[in-house]
């Protein structure tokens, strides 16, 4: 059985052989997956290793620690600029001229585009985190004008893959963050009133073309997993295990949505004890899997960020592939 078929059968619960694996970095783990960034690369200058201006006008600053940084200057900080501000043209070659190659080497493996900032990011990137949560109540007309205008962008992008790459793609990874540590930072009625349309237009557009939808979604984030799932989410990119109480979390929605997910990288990984890491990798297997399907293992990809012991991404990956066929 090919890895996309394997890949394919976990988000589906059609009863994989294995377990499948979300990684190209470790040459004698699996690699399942096949996923390409360059849609994200900024004409401006912007990519995930290079700070600086991106395409909507946001100016991306790092720390001394290796990391992708974050923005520090707003175009729309001052609401005035709206009308003189122009988002990219997502039906512009630049994003996808690089792509088709990358495809190539994908081989028999699941084809993934990622489409970082979508929503809630890109929304607060270009106005302010903080000015963003007060408009919502004293400016939502202000925030509907934004939001059309970036589901538009996506929507454009979910165009051009069908039309440049037909079935080449299989699913479509995005982002966006709605928690922190203790839970989302908008209320339920914030998230239905201004996201939830959206998200189902945008999931739609996806699922329309025959992909799959891959939502990655940091901080604890429980109250809208529900949601989330109805609007039509296929996988949930989950990295914090730990944070969202891992036997209990599992137990409330595994067989209900496929999970890609890895051992906690803000507190196991981190700590850097090989037992640890090992046992977590045992719960996530036992308690967010089932016997169909529903699970595929994840490698966060920069040890150095989050200042994780380099030998642990290994010793999770060799406790994974004990559980492989479990």
């Amino acid at each position: 059985m090919t890895p996309k078929e394997i890949v394919r059968r976990a988000i589906e619960f059609q009863t994989p052989p294995r377990l499948p694996f979300y990684q190209s970095d470790l040459p004698d783990v699996p690699s399942d997956v096949w996923e390409i960034r360059e849609m994200d690369r900024a004409k401006a200058g912007w990519f995930f290793d290079t700070p600086g201006w991106d395409d909507w006008g946001c100016r991306w600053a790092v720390s001394e620690v290796k990391n992708m940084g974050q923005v520090v200057e707003h175009p729309l900080a001052d609401w005035t600029s709206f009308h003189q501000w122009t988002p990219p043209d997502p039906h512009n070659d630049f994003y996808y001229e690089r792509i088709a190659p990358l495809l190539e080497q994908a081989k028999d493996r699941y084809t993934v585009i990622t489409c970082h900032f979508n929503l809630i990011e890109r929304l607060h990137m270009l106005r302010g985190f903080l000015a963003v949560m007060e408009d919502f109540y004293l400016a939502p007309d202000r925030i509907d004008s934004m939001l059309d205008v970036i589901l538009e962008n996506r929507l454009g992008h979910i165009e051009e893959i069908d039309r440049r790459f037909g079935g080449a793609v299989h699913g479509i990874f995005l982002t966006d963050d709605w928690g922190t540590q203790q839970g989302v930072f908008v209320s339920p009625e914030i998230f239905e009133r201004f996201f939830a349309p959206r998200y189902k237009t945008l999931f739609k557009a996806i699922h329309d073309q025959g992909r799959h939808v891959i939502l990655h979604s940091c901080g604890k984030i429980n109250d809208f997993v529900p949601r989330l799932i109805e609007l039509g989410v296929d996988v949930l990119n989950m990295q914090q295990p730990r944070a969202y109480g891992l036997i209990e979390f599992g137990e409330r929605f595994k067989g209900k949505v496929c999970f890609l997910t890895t051992v906690d990288i803000q507190s196991t990984l981190p700590r850097g004890v090989e037992e640890e890491v090992r046992e977590e990798a045992r719960l996530l297997v036992r308690h967010w899997k089932t016997p169909q399907g529903g699970l595929i293992v994840f490698n966060y990809g920069d040890p150095e960020a989050l200042g994780i012991p380099p030998a642990m991404t290994s010793v999770m990956f060799d406790e994974f592939i004990k559980q492989m066929k479990m």
